[in-house]
């Protein structure tokens, strides 16, 4: 009964990219592992690692000669590395730390299947490696989970006591929760998210699009509500699943979140703003930041939750925008959408409804 469950919940849980974005290759004068077609750099190394349950997860490692943290992401359900990596490389540089990206077993070149339990095994074979072969401590690492990729994040957060800090995007509060406004926490759900958050101690920083239509903004709302060490959060007015890193608030929030932690906590303390009254976000005049386009193609372009703002704030930076638009396009072409594939959800629908139908029969056997 189990494995059933298991196997039907991959099936609207998970949506690999096939083909593969990226291959792994083998330099033939250094014996160094390659992403191609990525171009090598010398900050960026490529790596193969085992887990526990038998896979091998493909995994990147950015350095940073700045970098003080590490932070280690977790990426969403219809997402590879190929399609990641302009993104880790930019979130390296602004950001200032070391970033270690992977592929779930089953994504990518990594082997084996997806399933929950196995993205519990990929998240801890590579923070395993984090620790012996890069000396990362755990007070200076930052977990980083997208949608599902929140899943194994909180799985890992809740199991340490020492972490730096956890960064949820667009996090869910479990899987079912995702399709059905359940009450309660089924045996059969998947990413319990709802309830390990309470158990994670370090600060916690939630993103999330108050239009998502994938997963609820209630979702990010309701974990930051159970957050032990809350962080002031980023509801992003407009902002819908697959495009966040678009906003300008994006990384100007990471980085101040980022900042925030790396101090020691006794000045983290006298430096934190109250969480009960949150400033509203202010728009950025980094020509960077404004200039980034949604990675998702499919996704409809946002609506501006401010039009006669922007039509104020257009006519100057349109020439510098202009000039930025080629190397951008190439960026937009070179990741996908990140768990926002509609006609993959539509291919299990009935897979779904049947599970609809369990929950029903279940709910009546109770109140029964």
């Amino acid at each position: 009964m189990g494995g059933v469950t298991s196997t039907m919940a991959a099936k609207f849980a998970f949506f690999p990219p096939s083909p593969p974005s990226y291959t792994v290759v083998t330099d033939s004068l250094t014996g160094l592992l390659l992403l191609s077609p990525f171009p090598h750099r010398e900050n960026v190394e490529v790596l193969k690692l085992p887990t526990r349950k038998g896979t091998e997860v493909v995994a990147v490692y950015i350095r940073h000669p700045m970098a003080t943290s590490t932070l280690l992401y977790s990426h969403g359900n219809a997402a590879d590395l190929g399609q990641m990596y302009e993104l880790f490389i930019e979130l390296s540089i602004h950001l200032k730390v070391n970033l270690m990206g992977y592929d779930y077993s089953g994504y990518g070149q990594s082997s084996g299947k997806p399933s929950e339990q196995n993205t519990y095994a990929d998240i801890e074979a590579v923070y395993k490696c984090l620790e012996e072969s890069y000396g990362a401590k755990q007070e200076d690492v930052i977990l980083y989970g997208q949608s599902v990729g929140s899943g194994p994040t909180l799985e890992l957060a809740a199991r340490l006591s020492k972490l730096r800090a956890v960064v949820l995007h667009s996090p869910i509060l479990s899987g079912l929760r995702v399709m059905y406004p359940v009450k309660r926490t089924y045996w059969f759900d998947i990413y319990k998210n709802i309830d390990k958050i309470p158990l994670v101690t370090c600060p916690v920083l939630i993103i999330h699009g108050t239009a998502d239509e994938v997963v609820d903004c209630s979702h990010g709302k309701q974990l930051w509500e159970l957050c032990r060490e809350k962080y002031e959060p980023l509801w992003l007015k407009g902002g819908n699943h697959c495009d966040l890193e678009l906003y300008p608030e994006y990384i100007r929030h990471l980085k101040k979140f980022v900042s925030f932690v790396e101090k020691p906590p006794s000045q983290r303390h006298s430096s934190r703003r109250s969480t009960d009254q949150f400033e509203q976000p202010r728009r950025s005049t980094d020509v960077f930041e404004a200039s980034r386009k949604s990675t998702d193609r499919r996704e409809k372009p946002r609506q501006s939750f401010d039009r006669s703002e922007k039509l104020k704030n257009q006519s100057h930076n349109v020439d510098k925008l202009e000039k930025l638009k080629n190397p951008f396009d190439q960026m937009e072409r070179s990741r996908r959408s990140v768990d926002c594939i509609e006609k993959s959800r539509k291919s299990v629908d009935h897979q779904v409804e049947r599970g609809r139908k369990s929950v029903d029969r279940l709910d009546r056997l109770r109140t029964g």
